[in-house]
């Protein structure tokens, strides 16, 4: 009996090549997917690796967690780590990084640890990825001590590993100790320069900060858009705003302007000099805004009263998929509590926990402040009272506001009885207390807070 002539099944060409060819296309297939950050293919690339048996290769397993952690997927990243039968140097830095890029340092730490353990020597690609891990957890301590490994292991004075500590110390506030490793290191690059400036704004040393800012200008050296992002910064904390004005305009020049971590700073430099329509304008222009803009320009429009403007923003966040944070809905209560918009406010309040964000101490003084400046006293007193955490001294005083707001001289004496429980406390709040007492009758406890205040 004759068989009909049938088709032959498609051939896939990768499986028809020799292992080497196959190896090699497969790395360049991953470089290239991670490149695009094409997930969909990436997985059925990785299918196809399993099925021939590359994953035993340490570099194929080196591509395939850098794209994991590319695509923002950094526990499969940890997976094809510890499925890998052989873990070289390269392995161990590529998860070590896929942590640390995704805002895992408590777990590129401890594989940092294991490292060490298993008796592999770091190098300058480890080194940075753990500084910064260090100094996103604030850990000096254990900052220090990757410092000095980097000493020992000959690497204090490279480029990439002084830098990323420099930026650790800086961050951790430790300044002398960042400027001491700045002036070692023999070629500084935008990660060192940027690290300092950044250190220098965080502590409000702004002469400096302007100062080693002007020195890279007049050296042409490479600047980035987190180093404008600081200076830019501190024009706004000290309203220098024709030297923010300049300095925007060397953004354009640079092809930094379209930048979210500028776009953030200008709006907040804008917004603290007066003129929020320029906040406004920067905003607008910004094609791809990250959450710190939108939290930035959530706050300018808080602080100038441009309530509906602040409440519109919100929608919009949630309308292009932006989750917001713990600071967002700060910015968002302190808009109701400014305008007394108390049903919003209590609203936005209950909200957080569906975006799965616990109310802070901050947010519940500022939902105490919409009470109390509302005239709902005893609602703001059972919040304070049935709230998961122990009441604070801006939580006092937003009470004590209100009560000073509408009269209410019993409740706010009982108040300052609560807040002296507290232990030391600032010359704000003691200037509120003072006023309680001597409104209620109490000279005697006001006389003693005043003194308090001259003996500070």
């Amino acid at each position: 009996m004759l068989r009909p002539n049938l088709p032959k099944p498609p051939q896939n060409p990768l499986n028809q090549q020799s292992f080497e060819q196959n190896y090699r296309d497969v790395c360049n297939l991953l470089l290239s997917l991670t490149h695009s950050r094409s997930l969909p293919k990436g997985l059925q690339l990785h299918s196809h690796v399993l099925k021939s048996g590359l994953q035993t290769i340490p570099l194929i397993s080196h591509h395939l967690i850098n794209f994991y952690s590319k695509n923002q997927l950094p526990l499969h990243s940890r997976q094809i780590f510890e499925e890998a039968s052989r873990k070289s140097s390269t392995t161990w830095s590529s998860v070590i990084s896929s942590f640390a890029q995704n805002e895992l340092p408590v777990l590129a730490i401890e594989y940092f640890r294991r490292m060490l353990g298993a008796q592999l020597r770091p190098d300058d690609h480890i080194y940075p990825s753990v500084a910064k891990s260090c100094a996103i957890l604030n850990r000096l301590d254990v900052g220090q001590s990757v410092h000095c490994l980097a000493v020992k292991t000959g690497y204090e004075f490279d480029v990439f590993v002084g830098s990323s500590v420099v930026d650790m110390y800086a961050k951790c506030g430790e300044i002398r100790d960042a400027r001491k490793v700045f002036d070692e290191i023999p070629e500084k690059n935008v990660v060192s320069w940027s690290g300092m400036i950044y250190g220098y704004t965080q502590l409000g040393q702004d002469e400096e900060a302007l100062r080693l800012f002007k020195q890279a200008m007049v050296e042409n050296l490479d600047v980035n858009d987190f180093t404008f992002s600081s200076v830019i910064r501190v024009c706004g904390n000290s309203t220098l705003f024709e030297l923010g004005r300049q300095i925007h305009g060397l953004c354009f020049k640079t092809n930094f302007d379209l930048s979210s971590f500028v776009g953030s700073s200008l709006v907040s430099l804008y917004s603290k000099c007066g003129v929020i329509e320029g906040a406004y304008r920067v905003f607008d222009e910004i094609p791809v805004k990250n959450l710190g803009m939108w939290n930035a320009m959530l706050i300018a429009s808080a602080q100038h009263v441009h309530t509906d403007n602040a409440l519109d923003l919100f929608k919009q966040m949630e309308s292009a998929g932006m989750k917001p944070n713990f600071i967002t809905f700060l910015c968002v209560l302190y808009a109701c509590s400014h305008a007394g918009l108390v049903e919003k406010g209590q609203y936005y309040f209950s909200l957080m926990r569906e975006y799965g964000i616990e109310p802070g101490e901050q947010h519940y003084a500022t939902l105490v402040d919409l009470l109390g400046r509302a005239g709902k006293l005893q609602e703001a007193v059972k919040i304070i009272d049935e709230m998961p955490i122990e009441p604070t001294e801006s939580i006092w005083g937003a009470l004590l506001t209100g009560c000073r707001i509408y009269g209410d001289t019993k409740l706010a004496a009982c108040v300052a009885d609560r807040v002296f429980e507290l232990g030391p406390v600032s010359s704000g709040l003691h200037v509120l207390l003072s006023n309680a007492y001597a409104t209620a009758g109490r000279f005697e406890e006001a006389a003693k807070v005043m003194k308090m205040i001259r003996d500070r």
